[in-house]
């Protein structure tokens, strides 16, 4: 089998394009997608318990550690003892992160309307229904066995 024909090289490929498409536009704000994806999953006025925001972009809890402490030396988040449990820290966002927040949901928001102008409806509901089901393959976690020699 070709490497064109496997199913992870197209997946790959345009994941890698839009990666590359997104690192641009937050180059232009000294940050990158990553930054733009973790302020997009927090919330801008009560914001969010630092334990939600890694599985919500499917990052390891140290990966995400660095990422916020990145964020923070840039000054646009910060922790905050929950006010409700003192056990629980919320990571806010800071009037620069505010702004940078609503730059990256800008820049998603304009990719997602120039796919939706290109690709019908119909098509798009296919590759979702496709995309999901992939995922769950990938969940499931047995797509490998060992073989009993």
């Amino acid at each position: 089998m070709k490497k064109e024909e496997t199913v992870d090289y197209h997946i790959r490929l345009a994941w890698l394009a839009i990666a590359r498409m997104y690192n641009q536009q937050a180059s232009q704000f000294n940050a990158t997608m990553s930054m733009g994806f973790a302020l997009l999953n927090i919330d801008a006025e009560k914001g969010t318990p630092a334990t939600k925001i890694a599985p919500q972009m499917g990052l390891e809890p140290r990966s995400l550690t660095r990422l916020l402490r990145t964020l923070e030396d840039k000054g646009v988040i910060y922790r905050e003892v929950d006010q409700n449990d003192k056990r629980s820290v919320r990571i806010r966002l800071t009037e620069a992160g505010k702004q940078w927040r609503e730059e990256a949901k800008k820049i998603v928001l304009r990719f997602n309307e120039m796919v939706r102008e290109e690709i019908p409806e119909e098509k798009l509901n296919v590759f979702f229904d496709v995309i999901r089901h992939i995922a769950r393959l990938v969940e499931k976690n047995n797509i490998y066995y060992e073989v009993k020699h």
